[in-house]
Parts: structure tokens; sequence; C-alpha cells
């Protein structure tokens, strides 16, 4: 059996392969050793995914994840994988971006972007990831995801930038007041998956102009300052994420009005994961 887990800020993918066919599929919370210690990411595989397995025993595991960029943290994901499965061959923990890209691309190169939670992209050249324009943070950087597109629409509401009607219903919809917003980004842990958690308002009011342009602004800057830092014009360029998928016909116009070849859009990269070790496992 092989697992394959795609992680993200907010919610990690388990899959369980057999034969190249999906045995089972379980979603935990986000898993992600840059915010998160070793005895936290211990007691979520542990209660969260675990119990639900029939067998601890694998062949191979997969692991992709946010925050999984530097040698500690790849070795604390790791050590947790291997504290709670016996594998008989291979333990790989690895970015969420290489996972992008070898669901998105297979073996052929490209250009693979995420725009979830928070954002990535990469040139990819059929194997490994050449390039990677780093995508710092929804503080810095993360353009186009769900943090930075809540994180624009709080700041446009408080700062009465949209319509008063709207501020209200915002503000009724979530049950939340000025005071409480502010809390919840400076003093709350998992900042990012609270805006995050306030963009589907934006989906909600995409026919809005003020909302669209919002979203469409956001995206430009996503391949303005990381895509276009690669060799685009000779590759297409692919994404995938739930506000890639969500958003695409806005993306579609963003990529048009910047010239820049759009490639597959997918909601989650675990089909096409599945896929990609199965032809590794073939070859």
């Amino acid at each position: 059996m092989i697992l394959i887990a795609d992680s993200g800020s907010t919610k990690t993918a388990w899959c369980l392969v057999e034969d190249g066919r999906i045995k089972q599929q379980i979603k935990t919370k986000g898993i992600n050793p840059f915010f998160q210690s070793e005895e936290e990411i211990q007691e979520e595989i542990g209660k969260g995914l675990i119990p639900y397995l029939p067998t601890h025993r694998m062949g191979e595991v997969h692991f992709y994840g946010a925050g999984c960029a530097f040698p500690d943290k790849l070795a604390i994901i790791h050590r947790v994988i291997t504290s709670h499965f016996e594998v008989t061959r291979e333990v790989e923990v690895n970015t969420d971006m290489l996972a992008a890209a070898r669901s998105l691309c297979g073996h052929l190169p490209g250009i693979a972007c995420i725009l979830g939670t928070g954002s990535n992209s990469c040139h990819y050249d059929g194997r490994d990831i050449v390039e990677n324009v780093s995508p710092l943070g929804f503080i810095l950087g993360d353009e186009g995801s769900g943090a930075v597109l809540g994180r624009v629409l709080v700041g446009n509401i408080l700062k009465n930038q949209l319509p008063t009607e709207m501020k209200n219903e915002f503000l009724n919809q979530y049950g939340l007041s000025a005071s409480e917003i502010i809390d919840k980004v400076y003093r709350h842990p998992f900042p990012n998956r609270f805006l995050a958690s306030l963009s589907p308002f934006l989906a909600q009011h995409i026919d809005v102009p003020e909302i669209r342009r919002l979203v469409l602004e956001s995206f430009k800057d996503f391949l303005k300052r990381n895509v276009m830092q690669y060799d685009y014009n000779q590759y297409p360029v692919h994404f995938t994420g739930s506000v890639a998928f969500y958003y695409q016909d806005i993306l579609r116009q963003a990529t048009q009005e910047t010239e820049i070849e759009l490639g597959n859009i997918s909601q989650s990269p675990m089909e096409g994961l599945v896929k990609y070790h199965q032809t590794v496992r073939n070859n």
C-alpha cells in the first residue's frame, strides 16, 4: 500500500492507494512544521488519522506539505511518520509545491502554481523544481491566495472602501466586530486560516464590480510578481487549489490580460499525485 498526503495550512488530504486504486481518503487538520511543534503534529496524526486506517504497515509514504522546505522541518515530519507507521520501502517528505508540480505536469516541464490558503509557484523540468520564487507568506507575499484575498477584503471593509450595506452584511454574516477581527489577526494562532475563511464572501458577491476587481488584481499581482519571473513564454502555466478552482473564470481573465498561456486547473493535486506515483512504480 502507498499512503499519500497533501498538506496545506488549512487541511491535510490523505489517500491510501492499493494496486493503483484509491482505497480510502481521509481529511485531517492542516499540518505545517513551520507553525506547529513536533508534539502537536504527533497528536494530530495520532488522533485524526491513525484510528481510521485499516493498517499501519505501508510500502511507501509520500508526505507533501506546506512548511516542508527546510531540512529540520522535513526531519520533524519524517520522525512523526516513522513513529506511527511500519514502512517497508520509502518515506518521502517534500514540499506541497513539488506535489503540485508532479500532479499538474506529470513528467513534462511546465510552470505549476498553488492558489489556496497560501500561494506558491515553480518552474518544473519534468522531474525536479528548478526555480522557485519564494511566496513569502500572507504578510509579505502570497498574492492571489485565500489569506490575502481575505486580508484585502477585511482591510477594505474596515477602512470603509466598500458600500456600507456590504460592510454590515459581512459583519453580521460572520458574527464579528472590528475589534474581534483585529484580535484574531494579531493575537490568535493561524491568522492566515482565519483570513482565508472570510474569502468566500468574495465569491458570494463576485458580480459587484469592486469585488471582482479586487480578485482580478490580486491574481494579476500573483502572475506579475511570481510567474513572470520564470521563462513563462515557453511553457503552459498550471494551477491547483481551491481559490484557483472556484475563481477560475477570473483567473482565465487575468492570464489573458497578462498574455500567459493557461494550462490545467484542478481543485486538488491528489488525483494527479496518485497517477504520478503509479507511473513511477511501473517504470
